[in-house]
């Protein structure tokens, strides 16, 4: 599109009161903004109210700015927007009750209609287990050619990109920031890495900044993009939760891993499964149910079983060291040294309170 066509869309974006549904119906009865521009406040009365008609006529002062931005942007390699208008925009997002006008889209388009899509989302600041498992189910997802997509947030959303990631597969971030930010900050190269092998994708206009209200919004386009939800960790008041919801409410499956009852970060989980959402121990559970074909040499992530008497001890919930001293019968400096030992191998984390719980690598 030229300079004049991305102008009217912006100009819609950035109208006060003109949100998605609005400017849905204004294009339905319009046309492209190029030709809805052209007609006058009374026939747009006709689709929306006289407020909104009235906020139209004024051209919103942000807009020379932001297009001379948006031009800027798109004059380098793999940096996309696509609207609805494009038949580049997935189908799967489309279908859902609010896409949105615009995409951005830093990396390659052509992963947004990759045929096998799930969303994993979960805790921003998940158990060692929990992390661990969103790597390994991500990363065999990916193996069977599974794109993951997720929030770049901290935590489970940054896990599952890197698994899917060490899996050589597609993965998607999609973030509630303009694209010429990356939040969190230390993501920084994760994004690069997601951008070179997937694509970092946001509705946000360039130049948006991390605003609390657009992380839970931007669950609606994880939910939309992927055939299914798997939630990993989860508080009962999470995104995660919202995440889980829309996919619901979109016909989606919702897939939930349980954990131990005594962590704050399985509640939610267990709530979905409550609810109906499928309970599931492994990657292969998710590819069973949603028939996708499993690619060769895909394992699957069963917790880890290391013969280690120390391990079987702590079993896979948080234990502290006073505990293990009661299963073990081990003194006390030759219990923390192999606990020291544990850490550094990857198989043990620790936790606040004094707490340590196993990975899922050893």
């Amino acid at each position: 599109m030229d300079r004049d066509a991305w102008a009217g869309w912006l100009r819609l974006m950035l109208t006060p009161g003109v949100g998605g549904d609005t400017a849905r119906r204004l294009l339905a009865a319009f046309g492209l903004p190029e030709a809805l521009w052209t007609h006058s406040p009374s026939a747009w009365e006709t689709v929306t109210s006289a407020r909104v008609a009235r906020a139209m006529q004024a051209v919103p002062p942000t807009l020379d700015a932001s297009l001379d931005r948006l031009m800027e942007w798109l004059s380098h390699d793999h940096h996309e927007v696509i609207t609805l208008a494009d038949t580049r925009y997935p189908a799967a997002l489309l279908q859902t009750a609010d896409p949105p006008l615009m995409l951005y889209v830093l990396g390659r388009v052509e992963a947004l209609t990759h045929p096998r899509q799930l969303a994993i989302v979960g805790s921003r600041n998940p158990t060692p287990q929990g992390e661990s498992n969103a790597r390994q189910f991500a990363r065999c997802l990916a193996e069977a050619d599974v794109c993951v997509v997720s929030g770049l947030a901290l935590g489970i959303d940054g896990a599952a990109h890197a698994g899917a990631l060490e899996g050589n597969g597609t993965t998607i971030a999609v973030v509630g920031t303009g694209l010429d930010t990356v939040y969190p900050k230390r993501h920084e190269a994760l994004a690069r890495r997601i951008a070179e092998h997937g694509a970092v994708v946001s509705e946000y206009p360039l130049g948006t900044p991390p605003l609390a209200a657009h992380f839970p919004q931007r669950n609606r386009i994880i939910a939309g993009l992927s055939q299914g939800t798997l939630v990993v960790e989860a508080a009962i008041r999470s995104g995660s939760l919202i995440t889980a919801r829309l996919a619901a409410e979109q016909g989606r499956e919702v897939f939930a891993i349980p954990g131990s009852i005594h962590a704050p970060q399985s509640r939610g989980c267990h709530a979905l499964i409550r609810q109906g959402a499928k309970l599931v121990e492994s990657a292969q559970d998710i590819l069973e149910d949603m028939r996708l074909v499993e690619a060769p040499g895909t394992t699957r992530p069963a917790p880890a079983a290391d013969e280690d008497s120390l391990l079987k001890a702590m079993g896979f919930d948080p234990v502290g060291l006073d505990a293990l001293q009661a299963r073990t019968g081990l003194d006390t400096a030759t219990l923390q040294a192999r606990l020291l030992e544990l850490e550094l191998d990857g198989q043990i984390g620790r936790l606040p309170g004094g707490l340590m719980q196993r990975t899922g690598q050893g």
